[in-house]
């Protein structure tokens, strides 16, 4: 006897896709969802390939991920690895992306580069100086978010932090990792 899985609704779905490991839920659920993860990427990557990409990569997310996760609203949860997954592809394209300019290959100013260098040293320098001065929730969070490139899923799991006081351990500690950074230069000058 067949069963109807497109009428049933998102939690019905999920609850059978756990329960018997039945793949056909899981992709009806996708199915259903395929437009607003599309609208979600084009949102933040404005390109289409890009997005059409970025859909298939959610898809093979979220497949991995229910795998290991007990998900209660499969759509809120849906919209949100999407969007985290933009932002992360956003991040990554920007700090992968390396512009090249006749002012940088010119000779003539090797010299503004060993200024910046040092300057960015130093900033680094600071930055590192400044998240030891953190509590430790958040230079946990904000090193995994900022600099380990983790969403806030990841961290929930490595941190056992609930989401909450993630997105805040990570909003608190960027402002005053601000204060604080503020602060050395104004001692520096």
């Amino acid at each position: 006897m067949a069963i109807k899985y497109h009428d049933k609704d998102d939690k019905e779905l999920l609850q059978s896709f756990y329960n018997d490991k039945n793949n056909e839920c899981l992709g009806i659920l996708l199915q259903r969802y395929t437009s607003m993860l599309l609208g979600v990427s084009m949102k933040y990557l404005k390109d289409e390939d890009d997005a059409k990409d970025s859909v298939q990569q959610i898809f093979l997310k979220v497949i991995n991920e229910l795998q290991k996760y007990k998900v209660a609203y499969f759509k809120s949860w849906l919209y949100m690895v999407a969007k985290n997954h933009c932002l992360m592809k956003l991040r990554n394209k920007k700090f992968n992306t390396v512009e090249v300019s006749d002012r940088l290959m010119s000779v003539e100013n090797e010299r503004e580069e060993k200024i910046s260098l040092v300057v960015k040293e130093t900033s680094l320098n600071n930055l590192e100086d400044a998240l030891k001065l953190l509590n430790e929730e958040q230079r946990v969070c904000v090193t995994l978010f900022y600099l380990n490139k983790k969403t806030y899923h990841e961290i929930i799991e490595a941190t056992s932090y609930n989401a909450l006081q993630v997105k805040s351990n990570i909003q608190n500690g960027k402002r005053n990792l601000k204060i604080i950074l503020q602060r050395m230069a104004q001692n520096e000058q």
